[in-house]
């Protein structure tokens, strides 16, 4: 396997992001000049290793056609699903229509703009070779604590081998549609690639990614993500 072979991004971009209580979803907010969403797939587009992009977006989505990117890379569209699984699955079917071979896949959240090129080529590097594949991730560094229905500690968790999982989560085409079809037959909720990976009784890998790499969720995470790109930019 080489280790120059070309890689698909995924990209789910259906979600609303409701947290936000914005006008918009959150992929669509205004980071630095332009949509979050715009940021994203720049920096997908941007490796060299990245043959094209799958994006998946909602059927009335009125803004998309606001976006203003013409990526060197190949573009493809899905119709975006209910959940994130239906999303990613949807567009996993669209490159296997594309494509007569099983590509490796890296899905990546619309509302994670502020992935390191850095942390695109450690994951190049430690899966291309790898039987499975494997996500993105962080270690947890900070006290972890269980608590009941009404907030109250139940126990302090042993944080020894315990990551925050992120994204992209890099699979074969062929083994993450299998799991994510069997997962929706056996009506499973799956909030990343990963769990249906290792529901279908595989084991994924941790790769270590930059902390910066956060996902838009709340109002603040846009000021945050904006500095985060300008400390990225002074140090390239």
């Amino acid at each position: 396997m080489s280790n120059t072979e070309n890689v698909w991004a995924v990209v789910p971009a259906a979600g609303i992001g409701s947290r936000m209580l914005a006008d918009r979803p959150k992929q669509y907010l205004t980071l630095d000049n332009k949509p979050v969403l715009q940021h994203t797939l720049e920096r997908l587009a941007a490796h060299p290793q990245i043959k094209g992009i799958v994006l998946a977006l909602a059927d009335d989505d009125p803004w998309w056609s606001e976006i203003d990117f013409n990526p060197d890379c190949e573009l493809l569209f899905a119709k975006g699903g209910k959940e994130r699984a239906d999303s990613v699955l949807n567009a996993l079917y669209a490159l296997a229509e594309h494509t007569d071979d099983d590509p490796w896949v890296m899905v990546h959240d619309a509302a994670r703009p502020c992935l390191r090129q850095q942390d695109i080529d450690r994951m190049l590097e430690t899966l291309l070779t790898h039987q499975v594949g494997g996500i993105l991730g962080i270690p947890v560094n900070d006290t972890v604590k269980r608590a009941d229905a009404d907030n109250q500690i139940l126990e302090t968790v042993d944080r020894h081998g315990l990551w925050r999982a992120a994204t992209p989560q890099m699979f074969r085409l062929g083994i993450l549609k299998k799991a994510l079809e069997t997962a929706s037959k056996q009506g499973l909720t799956v909030t990343d690639e990963a769990s249906a990976i290792e529901l279908a009784g595989w084991q994924p890998m941790m790769v270590e990614g930059h902390q910066d790499n956060i996902k838009i969720t709340v109002p603040q995470d846009l000021a945050l993500a904006s500095l985060y790109m300008q400390q990225q930019a002074e140090q390239s």
